[in-house]
């Protein structure tokens, strides 16, 4: 834009340990750049462990404008991931200065652009919350429990021993459904443990 360059990454980033790697990474491969600015929407806490009040995961939201002028580069930036809803990820907007003083206004519309566009370059990955529980049954109900497992789709590892466990990994919002279906399908035999 008008001499300048700018140069937009993103990456999954699950952690702002992990969110301020990809950040560094970014300024050490263009530490000759005039510019590195930084935005991440990640899980709060240690290993996303913050929840709110109903339950969610906090997110832990940054940006910085690394000595543009305030306001001009990591909030636009950091307002693409928040209108796209996006989470789990970091971005950084590299810009080697062209010459030409942009102002607040034409630096928030290509710092917002380049990130935009590093999103539409990567694509999004649309991943649910899961949880886990294992369900132990005897040899008789392991098919009918296999059958269920496998009509929902869902992940399951299953171990063949004295009893039938499986190991299943399941949607947040269908895993309590999923488990009634379980216990009634076995006439309540099914022990289950989340």
């Amino acid at each position: 834009m008008r001499g300048s360059e700018f140069v937009g990454y993103v990456a999954p980033a699950d952690s702002v340990d992990a969110a301020e790697s990809f950040v560094e990474r970014i300024r050490e491969r263009h530490a000759d750049a005039t510019h590195n600015v930084s935005a991440y929407r990640v899980p709060a806490g240690e290993g996303g462990s913050a929840r709110s009040p109903d339950g969610s995961t906090m997110l832990r939201e940054y940006q910085s404008d690394d000595g543009e002028p305030s306001g001009s580069a990591g909030k636009p930036a950091l307002n693409v991931l928040v209108q796209r809803e996006l989470r789990n990820v970091a971005a950084v907007v590299t810009r080697y200065y062209g010459g030409t003083n942009l102002g607040v206004g034409g630096l928030a519309r290509a710092y917002s652009r380049a990130v935009k566009e590093a999103v539409d370059d990567a694509g999004v990955v649309e991943s649910l919350p899961h949880e886990r529980f294992s369900v132990t049954v005897a040899y008789d109900d392991s098919g009918t429990v296999r059958g269920l497992l496998e009509s929902e789709g869902v992940a399951f590892d299953a171990s063949y021993e004295a009893e039938v466990s499986f190991s299943v990994r399941a949607p947040v919002d269908s895993a309590a459904d999923l488990r009634d279906r379980i216990r009634s399908a076995t006439s309540g035999r099914a022990s289950i443990e989340r």
